[in-house]
């Protein structure tokens, strides 16, 4: 056999590297392209995920599957997110090149933004403005805001770096609190206890920027402070809006209609009346399709809790699916505020109805039955402009009524 007058050299060591560097290099290239090509139009990136957001609610109830589209899409961008760091550091450790500071970045305050921007609408709609679900919506907003000045968010990114890794936590909790009832069906309560652990995993970097140098002592109070802060946050859950649930109609009224789902009747509520008729609480609640919920009436005089009625609701019709509370033993004394707290079962707070009781027809408050829409983004009629699936009519609708005969009755 004849030899090979020019035999292949082996390949020197580290060569497979080079090449893999070279191919690295050349994506890292392109993104850095595609980033420069992305600045000067970044501004266009916060109000399309605003109008996302605003789609997604809307889609979420007339096209399911859309809907959760946007929310999967959210999860995925997330995903590459929390995953460039790891990556990044992978590569670095074995010489690999890797992305510059400042393009990453901006690729991070792309993602805060297009999380701040699209759950916003869910949160704009389901905030009982009269509470300190407020507080939370408008500092969401705030953020917001932040994530689009460059100037102020750039030296969060590069100086302050604890508040920076805390508001990373915060849009985390934003996402996992929005799409998981959407995406898996998951109740308000389920999605905020994964919500608060993602939040506590990813507060641990700011937490080891504040506690830095790393001792013993400062891992061991750092694994103190996690679970403290995740009991503050349960405890606070009242302030946080179900971004999932929203009242959709509410009303007062003496009698109720029930094949029909409706109230009806009028009444001037004052102590002789409701001692003698009773009172009707009716909620329309929006839950998405094929989400499974319990949420409460809970009846509160002068702020006193008075009765707490549990009602199974379930999602997908696009007018809400119709609960009731009929309370009819009210204290002797029943003269003065009432309101009454729809509640999910972990105690976040859906929306309030409210009437005055007094002796003076003049001062009380006129239950009617008149079916309101809620102010804001909920009640808007956009959604009758966007094509409904096939959804369950009211004949379809079938009725759970479970009586108590000392204090209230209650139905869907």
């Amino acid at each position: 056999m004849t030899p090979d007058p020019h035999p292949a050299s082996p390949e020197p060591p580290g060569h497979e590297a080079s090449r893999g560097a070279t191919r690295l290099g050349f994506w890292e290239a392109r993104i850095e392209w595609l980033t420069e090509k992305a600045r000067p139009w970044s501004w266009l990136w916060p109000p399309i995920a605003f109008m996302a957001g605003v789609g997604s609610f809307f889609l979420v109830e007339r096209q399911q599957w859309l809907g959760a589209m946007l929310a999967l899409s959210m999860l995925l961008t997330w995903c590459l997110l929390l995953s460039e760091s790891l990556i990044g550091r992978f590569l670095s450790r074995r010489g690999y090149p890797t992305l510059p500071r400042g393009v990453t970045t901006f690729i991070a305050q792309m993602v805060h933004q297009e999380t701040l921007f699209f759950t916003l609408p869910f949160l704009l709609a389901t905030t009982v403005w009269t509470s300190g679900q407020a507080v939370f919506t408008l500092s969401m907003a705030a953020l917001a805001l932040l994530s689009v000045l460059d100037p102020l968010y750039y030296k969060l990114a590069e100086q302050k770096r604890s508040l920076y890794f805390a508001f990373h936590a915060q849009c985390v909790f934003l996402v996992v609190l929005v799409s998981l009832p959407t995406l898996l069906h998951l109740t308000t309560g389920q999605s905020l206890l994964l919500a608060l652990l993602a939040t506590v995993i990813f507060s641990m970097p700011s937490l080891m920027q504040v506690l830095r140098p790393m001792t013993v002592r400062r891992w061991l109070l750092m694994l103190a402070l996690l679970p403290l802060l995740a009991g503050i946050a349960w405890a606070s859950r009242v302030w946080v809006p179900p971004a999932s649930l929203w009242i959709s109609g509410s009303a007062l009224s003496p009698s109720f209609n029930v094949e029909a789902r409706s109230p009806e009747g009028s009444l001037q509520l004052t102590p002789e009346a409701l001692a003698r008729r009773g009172l009707y609480a009716y909620t329309a609640i929006h839950a998405p399709r094929g989400l499974r919920e319990e949420v409460v009436h809970e009846w509160r005089h002068q702020g006193e809790l008075i009765d707490r009625i549990p009602l199974e609701i379930q999602g997908g019709r696009a007018e809400g699916y119709r609960a009731w509370t009929h309370k009819r033993n009210f204290p002797e004394d029943s003269a003065g505020q009432w309101r009454i707290d729809v509640m999910t079962a972990s105690g976040q707070r859906i929306g309030v109805l409210r009437f005055n009781v007094a002796g003076n027809k003049g001062k009380a408050t006129l239950a009617d039955g008149r079916i309101s829409a809620p102010p804001g983004l909920p009640g808007l009629n956009l959604r009758a402009l966007i094509a409904r699936p096939d959804s369950r009519d009211a004949s379809e609708e079938t009725p759970s009524v479970e009586k108590r005969p000392t204090t209230a009755e209650q139905g869907q």
